[in-house]
């Protein structure tokens, strides 16, 4: 198929073109490199530097390629604390964003959108592991952003025809693990790209929120999934949408959890580095232990991860940073 990848230049993006280059589709990466890097491209992949602000130039991409089968959305603002601060950024380019490119997809005839959503859209958690059917409010403005964005999605696939898969990632960490990509992370406020900035000597510390939860050591506990597991899903999810048309909400986890002082002891293990560290306050919003359940991602599409274990999660992760 023919795949139209916007902000495939990103962290995430990048190994989502991977795979489906992996899987002998044909590639466009539609990018401004706000966030994402040239050295993310892969020279199999056409690369087009646009803004999907710019309406003219995302219509006009997707009318005059060689029709495009799909749309890969990941181009939004990410990070849920500065969407709290700057709630009009988030706004504009996640929720005006998308807006934009389903109106150029309905204008061009493309009809299957796979978009990277997040746990977020779910909130506090009421029970673990969260499925699909938990209810959804968001405790940050990044995470409302991410549930309205699938809401307008519901309603194009009604009033449109446009079917979509809305993949809500946990915790995406760790590096393709064939190290075809060495892009780091711009200003990442995520913890593993955090611990290893810290073992590299980039920060000279690091700092662990609370230490005195309800867990095994006192510090929260998160899904983390393998960046190629969540890749691997996108392709997946897209060749289900399109056979049998219709759409679908599923979660992407690894349903389980380490935390914070485990994903540390663990770094320090592989990489050799003492990393120091120090206890600060409980950050307001954050709940003890997050896990997903990626049962209904298996029922529907086969789906499991295979790479999210914490030690190859750190094992590629430090294969890019050191």
């Amino acid at each position: 198929m023919n795949i139209l990848i916007i902000g495939g230049a990103g962290y995430i993006g990048s190994h989502v073109t991977r795979e489906f280059l992996d899987n002998g589709h044909s590639c466009t990466v539609y990018d401004n490199l706000s966030s994402g890097l040239r050295e993310n491209l892969f020279s199999q992949a056409e690369f087009i530097h646009g803004d999907i602000h710019d309406y003219c130039s995302l219509l006009e991409v997707m009318k005059n390629k060689k029709g495009f089968d799909a749309i890969i959305h990941l181009a939004a603002s990410k990070a849920a604390g500065e969407s709290m601060l700057n709630p009009q950024k988030y706004s504009r380019n996640n929720i005006c964003g998308t807006i934009n490119i389903l109106n150029a997809a309905c204008e061009s005839g493309i009809k299957n959108i796979v978009f990277s959503s997040s746990a977020a859209v779910y909130g506090e958690p009421q029970y673990l592991p969260i499925d699909e059917k938990h209810p959804t409010v968001p405790e940050n403005f990044y995470g409302f952003t991410k549930l309205e964005i699938e809401r307008i999605l519901s309603w194009y696939c009604k009033l449109k025809n446009i079917r979509y898969a809305s993949l809500r990632y946990f915790n995406a960490a760790g590096y393709d693990v064939k190290g075809r990509i060495k892009g780091l992370e711009q200003n990442p406020a995520n913890l593993i790209p955090i611990i290893m900035e810290t073992a590299c000597g980039i920060r000279k510390e690091m700092k662990i929120f609370g230490d005195d939860y309800d867990t095994q050591d006192g510090s929260c506990i998160r899904d983390y999934i393998h960046v190629n597991d969540l890749a691997s899903g996108h392709v997946i999810a897209l060749d289900y949408i399109i056979k049998n048309n219709k759409s679908i909400v599923v979660n992407l986890g690894s349903e389980t959890g380490s935390s914070v002082k485990e994903v540390l002891d663990i770094t320090r293990n592989e990489t050799g580095k003492p990393i120091p560290c120090k206890i600060a306050e409980r950050r307001p919003g954050d709940p003890a232990k997050l896990t997903a359940s990626a049962s209904l991602a298996f029922e529907l599409l086969g789906w499991k991860a295979k790479h999210s274990d914490m030690k190859t999660i750190i094992k590629t992760s430090w294969n890019v940073y050191k």
